[in-house]
């Protein structure tokens, strides 16, 4: 699986920005799409999440209520939206899957195959 991720940008505190995720590639494999971050100086961490043949979606602490996931099966793209958003969440953001049979927990980063380039989100105050 390739991923294409873009829709970073530049953005003021209380803005909103839309990720995509695009999936090319052996996309029937696709177990579970994520979001990942990583800001100035700081681990990589789970942002948001969803199992590929399901609806439900699911958030970190950080970002729920404010960012939205989802998904265009016709295109095999995933969607981050962004709203009321924070200095805090200036980081560049991952796309990145996760295979079948692989564990199910989505904040597991070890477990995903695939990544995204990352792009980079800012938010100024």
């Amino acid at each position: 699986v390739q991923l294409q991720a873009s829709g970073g940008g530049l953005v003021q505190a209380g803005g909103s920005l839309r990720l995509s995720c695009a999936a090319s590639g052996r996309t029937a494999n696709i177990y579970a799409m994520s979001w990942f971050r990583r800001a100035p100086g700081k681990e990589r961490e789970f942002v948001a999440g969803m199992y590929w043949t399901s609806d439900s979606a699911y958030y970190s602490d950080s970002v729920k209520g404010r960012f939205i996931i989802s998904r265009e099966h016709a295109k095999n793209t995933q969607y981050l939206q962004m709203a009321s958003l924070k200095p805090e969440d200036t980081a560049i953001y991952y796309c990145a899957t996760k295979r079948r049979f692989t564990p199910s927990d989505l904040a597991q980063e070890t477990t995903y195959s695939a990544w995204g380039q990352g792009t980079l989100v800012t938010v100024s105050s």
